[in-house]
């Protein structure tokens, strides 16, 4: 029988659990983009309001490292006022910029803060997680059926785009998409686009690892197997393979047996080195020639966005997203890489301020892992991150991968207090 939901006792613990488990409700109606841009600063609002009335200083005992990350999405900020000065972009710009700042890169910082200041249970997040997943597995194979009747995928445009600020493909509710190269169906779920739905996947994984419930975790885990696999992602299914025995294996690294096992492992790789290497670059050129078109515009995009930010733009960027030519099909510059996008952007200046938080938890978490699963867990998160980054824009998707960024900030707070739920 499945074990009862963890007691959420505050209003923001609360709002952060049912805003998880109404994934799916709410893409019913168009209303993530919206729900996850604003429920950071919501739950931000009600903390404040509460430190207002009780008089106290709740950040007192937010970790430093924390910190880091709300200045280095400060920093992102500042870098994108000075490129739209510099450009002469206009008030009107800025401002439409700004907002789109704090939907995109300022949730990156706000959530850790949040999951550093919010007292919730980690079960209660997991079991969220949880119960999204099994809302996948029913949604996938629900689709997967109507796909076969050639039942149109394609549903509506939610008219709550008039709020969002952003464009129609974030409002699309549908049951499938389709693959633009073999005219074959491919998913997004509740995802904007496909390869998105592949990084969520990596993300969920993680979650649905913990959850002690063995029914509600086998749920979990067909629907994370099931998302990777429909969306079709290629660095979605090379991350989700990869990222699952790390986490599984990780926290046994002292045990006997794992250090044997890696004895005989590591000679025979060593050998075995070159010909595993040319295997892989292979597997890997076959995987890129399997959509040459894809490859093609994501290689051109990359260089537009290096030459010109090289060439313009190398400390503060462009300060706006511009739209390429008919060579990237008029996608923006620098999109599909986290990295490409913020040279060309917000410069150098932008850049350094992802990648010092960013690298600096990784190594934090990698001195703190074997603690508990839970801090595992986190650095997961963070290697699926920084993995994916070269392959999509964190910016843009963090309305919907924020139980992770909350899930660190909460991680960094525990091994502050020592604190352990296991």
């Amino acid at each position: 029988m499945q074990s009862q939901t963890p007691c959420q006792n505050t209003t923001e613990a609360k709002l952060i659990y049912w805003a998880l488990i109404a994934t799916y409700p709410v893409y019913a109606i168009g209303g993530l983009y919206i729900t996850g841009s604003a429920l950071g600063w919501v739950v931000l609002g009600i903390i404040l309001l509460r430190a207002f009335v009780e008089g106290e200083n709740v950040f007192s005992s937010v970790p430093i490292i924390v910190w880091l990350w709300v200045i280095g999405m400060l920093v992102m900020l500042l870098s994108l006022w000075m490129a739209h000065a510099q450009w002469s972009l206009g008030t009107a710009k800025t401002i439409k910029s700004t907002i789109g700042w704090a939907k995109g890169w300022a949730l990156i910082g706000v959530f850790p803060l949040l999951g550093s200041l919010v007292s919730i249970k980690p079960e209660s997040v997991v079991r969220g997680a949880c119960i999204v997943c099994k809302h996948t597995a029913i949604f996938g194979s629900l689709t997967f059926l109507l796909y076969s009747l050639r039942i149109p995928g394609q549903l509506f445009v939610s008219p709550l785009k008039v709020l969002g600020g952003a464009g129609d493909i974030f409002f699309t509710v549908s049951f499938y998409g389709m693959n633009p190269e073999t005219s074959a169906g491919r998913w997004q779920f509740f995802a904007p686009w496909a390869p998105a739905a592949g990084l969520l996947s990596c993300i969920l994984i993680i979650f649905c690892l913990q959850e002690k419930d063995k029914n509600l975790r086998n749920w979990g885990v067909i629907g994370c197997f099931m998302m990777v696999l429909l969306s079709q992602s290629r660095a979605g299914l090379a991350i989700f393979i990869t990222i699952v025995p790390i986490f599984l294996l990780a926290k046994h690294l002292k045990d006997p047996w794992v250090l044997i096992t890696l004895g005989i492992v590591v000679p025979i790789v060593l050998v075995l080195g070159e010909p595993l290497y040319e295997l892989v670059m292979d597997s890997y050129q076959q995987v890129k020639e399997s959509r040459p078109s894809s490859t093609r515009v994501r290689s051109a995009l990359e260089n537009l966005a290096f030459q010109r930010w090289q060439a313009e733009a190398p400390i503060w960027g462009h300060g706006a997203v511009e739209s390429g030519d008919k060579l990237v099909e008029f996608m923006p510059i620098g999109s599909h890489h986290t990295w490409f996008g913020l040279l060309f952007v917000k410069g150098l200046v932008g850049l350094v301020a992802l990648a010092i938080p960013l690298g600096l938890s990784i190594i934090y978490f990698l001195f703190h892992f074997q603690k508990n699963s839970q801090v595992l867990a986190a650095l997961c998160f963070l290697i699926v991150f920084a993995c994916y980054s070269f392959f999509e824009s964190l910016e843009i998707l963090a309305y919907l991968y924020w139980p992770a960024l909350f899930w660190i900030g909460m991680v960094f707070k525990q091994i502050q207090t020592r604190r352990s739920y296991v």
